[in-house]
């Protein structure tokens, strides 16, 4: 576990670029899962390469950095895998992806325990229920967030709105009051379709350049920054 920080100041924070900037006022933080608090690179590399090897489909990790998105379907579509065989594909991806066993990113178990003090949590995820439940129990931290909206929750998936939606509807909140944090610019496009103000962060997934251009309200070098960009409404 990373080392844990000092209390944050929650009057002033400053971006890894400089640029200083008041902490952003919420009640509700909403967190995306892989990449931004689970380190599951790893792990979804391993199981897209497994799957693409037993369907005979020539993609490495060069071609999978290139088309990724949390959309797996975008990904099998990418690699020309017939619609027909989605279900196989799914069904070997989840096959391979048993034998890892990814874990938090550097500090995430502080920033959740530290936002957990102040702020009511939850996730919004386009992982599957299974996996993500799972993950959330080994690694202890379902205690601490008041609703997860998974893949097979909403009816469309990011960058639509919906599961943003859904998230906000479980806990009875406006999107003014509520953030979302999340790696990828499919995360900040459906918080900014849903009104809510996003927080991008750097993470593990070869997301870095289209985060940056999606332009979130903050932008952050790592999730243990997260804290002191966060405070509650006067």
């Amino acid at each position: 576990m990373a080392t844990e920080q000092a209390a944050p100041n929650r009057r002033r924070s400053v971006t890894f670029s400089g640029v200083t900037h008041a902490p952003l006022p919420a009640r509700v933080v909403l967190l995306d899962w892989d990449g931004t608090l689970l380190n599951s690179y790893l792990a979804d590399v391993h199981a897209y390469l497994a799957m693409f090897r037993a369907l005979e489909i020539d993609w490495g990790v060069e071609e999978l950095e290139r088309c990724y998105t949390p959309d797996w379907y975008e990904v099998y579509r990418q690699a020309q895998i017939p619609r027909s065989q989605w279900a196989r594909a799914n069904r070997l991806w989840r096959f391979a992806y048993r034998a890892e066993r990814p874990r938090l990113l550097p500090g995430a178990r502080w920033v959740v325990r530290e936002l957990a003090r102040r702020f009511t949590l939850g996730i919004v995820t386009s992982g599957s229920c299974g996996r993500v439940r799972r993950q959330l129990r080994e690694l202890q931290l379902q205690k601490h967030f008041a609703t997860c909206v998974y893949s097979e929750d909403a009816s469309r998936r990011k960058p639509h709105p919906a599961p943003l939606q859904l998230a906000l509807e479980r806990l009875g909140t406006k999107p003014g009051d509520a953030v979302y944090v999340g790696d990828t610019s499919e995360d900040i496009e459906m918080a900014r379709r849903a009104r809510v103000r996003a927080i991008g962060v750097f993470g593990p997934f070869p997301t870095a350049a289209r985060i940056r251009r999606a332009r979130p309200d903050r932008l952050l070098r790592s999730i243990r920054d997260l804290p002191q960009h966060l405070r509650l409404p006067d």
